[in-house]
């Protein structure tokens, strides 16, 4: 089994399309403005959103976006006038990282693990 894609709900899927594409994600599927779907920049997973009338209540969904560099990253796109929650952080599971928000509220974590993504010190066999 594979992960194909993640699907996240969306008020305007026209305004976090922006969003997405500037944190340089590649737009495949356009149906604006009901659906759109992205490939990742590295690997083969897939992204899409689509439109709702109301986002969910409650903790909603987190996104993570591994990179081979948080710094260079998180500057980037500072520089193209992505604000993030958190500095970048270097968290006791061994991941470094960076917290944001999306256009609907949705959390993102631009993030490095390396190794340790599949294969902490503490995996269980």
């Amino acid at each position: 089994m594979n992960l194909n894609q993640v699907t996240i709900p969306s008020i305007n899927v026209e305004k976090a399309t922006k969003f997405y594409k500037t944190l340089g994600l590649k737009l495949i599927v356009d149906a604006l403005p009901r659906y759109v779907r992205f490939e990742c920049p590295n690997g083969e997973a897939t992204f899409s959103i689509h439109k709702v009338e109301e986002l969910p209540k409650g903790n909603g969904i987190v996104l993570y976006f591994e990179v081979e560099n948080v710094e260079e990253t998180v500057n980037q796109l500072k520089e193209k006038d992505i604000a993030f929650k958190t500095k970048i952080l270097d968290q006791s599971w061994l991941w470094k990282e960076a917290r944001l928000n999306d256009t609907d509220g949705n959390e993102l974590i631009i993030y490095h693990a390396g190794k340790n993504r599949n294969n902490p010190p503490w995996r269980i066999n």
